[in-house]
């Protein structure tokens, strides 16, 4: 269609049908997955020549895996440019469910309304140090780059929080490490240990003191400084709270009242007042002024194992040995929810720094994350909640302590199976979503492939797993005829007598080939499957055969690999 008016135009600007319309050019990239970078040929001939050396010296060629990064910094990059070209200071861009946009997830604080994005399910890393022995406690230092842990060998050991390698080790105390907490303003650091010496340390682990903080030398379960950082307080097994001047190293005041070992304590995050729980099943709230008992609760029917403030201190949160999380209100000073989901006893509790999500620890290995967030009010008339997401599997023991970093995207997990373990947020249009499956984590998630650590240790043709899948090291090797598997070895990769060829020495009548694929694994009266030289050296140094976080002791729920 022609018109009269004249066109303003230039000639060289007027779009004119193509003259081969069947190679004019259409893009079609971004409709292929997103490939990896190319590798430098350089590199990669350097390290042929490297893999041919070590053939020729009869060593093991080990494969070389990039670090892992995982949420780089949680995105705070992209959202501090978001901050500046927003159109609204509530607008956050939709998050598309496929993985090319993990680009685009903002941290946790971008999302104030959407409390499953800081759901902390997939799993990352597993970290454990050259001496396997339990790992009591955890935390991430104050600016968020590394996490500190403290074994029951007395040992700091210090993981980068980005590409989660090891980092230093230290030799803190002379007994389990039981607690340990970071000052407010990052200055410095306080731990204790089961003889009772607390210790302090500046961030560059520096030993500045030492002394004995409880009587008969009674194990110290719980450290926490208050808001402004000049006193903390001590839990000990000798039935007492203690409140300590920080800069004097002096005993301030000394509140008793719980009947039985008093196993955590926590400082309101902004006012005076200190929460404690004990063995003989009752949370007790103190004026740290007067020393006195302010309230005492008696939901629980149980040891109480864990507390922990929420964020903004209105909520306290108590987890115990009867298997259950109360969450208390402490305006009213009433029960607020109760959590139940654990199989076995929880050992430890926290809370997200951001949303309102609670994760808690069982005995049973179990990590269970909760949603306390209530947008519909009919949700009060329901005070027992249940999980808004399970990791059943994430443990093979006791989860002694958990830990969020600062921005509220990575999640770090301390267990009684020596291991260290780090979980992030799923990833956009992931298909292995802790959500798929009824809220169960697929067990095939959770391996130890990213151990570089114990690579060393690792024997040729001597397979951990089954032959159907990768082996527990994360190495393809091929299964060399009777060994591997199905059958148990132990931690250096040998067969236990009983196992081995039907032609070898180490044959035992009885056992044909289908009974040593049904003949379970021996596992020893702890639960974890280790040999029992691993189990004592990784007790203790200075407490002997210390089988757990509390020693050998035996009562009335029998012998445990836990703090009793």
């Amino acid at each position: 269609m022609t018109t009269g008016l004249p066109t303003l135009l230039p000639p060289k600007a007027i779009p004119r049908p193509p003259l081969a319309p069947h190679l004019e050019w259409t893009p079609r990239k971004y409709l292929s997955e997103p490939q990896p970078p190319p590798q430098d040929e350089g590199k990669i001939q350097e390290q042929e020549l490297a893999n041919a050396r070590q053939v020729m010296d009869g060593k093991v060629i080990k494969k070389t895996r990039p670090r892992r990064t995982v949420d780089y910094n949680g995105g705070m990059g992209r959202w501090a440019l978001l901050r500046k070209l927003r159109p609204n200071p509530t607008y956050a861009p939709h998050i598309r469910p496929s993985p090319p946009f993990i680009v685009d997830l903002l941290p946790p604080k971008a999302y104030p309304e959407n409390a499953s994005t800081s759901l902390c399910t997939k799993f990352v890393h597993t970290s454990t140090n050259k001496i396997r022995c339990p790992v009591n406690v955890v935390t991430w230092t104050p600016e968020g780059r590394r996490i500190l842990t403290g074994s029951t060998s007395g040992e700091f050991t210090l993981w980068n929080g980005l590409t989660f390698n090891f980092e230093t080790i230290l030799q803190a105390h002379d007994t389990a490490i039981c607690t340990m907490a970071f000052t407010h303003s990052g200055a410095y650091l306080a731990s204790a240990d089961k003889s009772g010496i607390i210790k302090y340390f500046e961030p560059n682990m520096n030993n500045l003191t030492a002394w004995q903080g409880s009587s008969s030398r009674e194990a110290i379960r719980g450290l926490s400084f208050s808001p402004d950082d000049h006193r903390f307080a001590t839990a000990s097994d000798d039935s007492s709270v203690r409140i300590w001047s920080f800069a004097e190293s002096r005993v301030e005041s000394v509140l008793t009242g719980h009947g039985w070992d008093v196993k955590c304590v926590e400082w309101h995050p902004t006012k005076g007042l200190l929460v404690s729980g004990s063995k003989d099943n009752q949370i007790k709230f103190w004026d740290p002024r007067t020393g006195t008992v302010l309230s005492t609760l008696h939901q629980h029917k149980n040891t109480i194992q864990a507390l922990s403030w929420s964020p903004n201190g209105n909520l306290v949160a108590s987890a115990s040995r009867d298997q259950t999380v109360r969450i208390f209100d402490i305006r009213a000073m009433k029960e607020f929810r109760i959590l139940k989901g654990h199989k076995k006893e929880v050992c430890s509790v926290t809370w997200h720094p951001v949303h309102p999500l609670l994760v808690s620890g069982g005995s049973e290995g179990a990590i269970l994350h909760w949603d306390l967030s209530t947008p519909d009010p009919a949700s009060f008339a329901q005070p027992v909640s249940t999980p808004r997401a399970t990791l059943s599997q994430a443990h093979d023991s006791n989860v002694w302590s958990l830990a969020y970093h600062p921005l509220g995207h990575l999640l770090v997990s301390a267990s009684n199976d020596h291991t260290t373990r780090f979980w992030s947020r799923e990833r956009p249009g992931d298909a292995s979503s802790v959500f798929s499956g009824g809220g169960e984590k697929p067990p095939e998630i959770i391996d130890t492939s990213g151990q570089d650590e114990e690579d060393d240790a690792m024997v040729p043709g001597f397979s951990y797993g089954t032959g159907a899948g990768p082996s527990w090291w994360g190495k393809d090797e091929e299964l060399t005829p009777g060994f591997g598997g199905g059958q148990p070895t132990d931690a250096l990769g040998r067969r236990p007598a009983g196992y081995g060829d039907t032609n070898g020495d180490d044959f035992i009548p009885g056992f044909g080939a289908a009974e040593r694929q049904a003949a379970p694994q021996q596992q020893d009266m702890y639960g974890s499957g280790e040999r029992q030289e691993d189990w004592s050296r990784g007790g203790g140094r200075g407490g002997g055969d210390d089988w757990g976080r509390g020693g050998n002791r035996i009562g009335r729920h029998g012998p445990r690999g836990g703090r009793y």
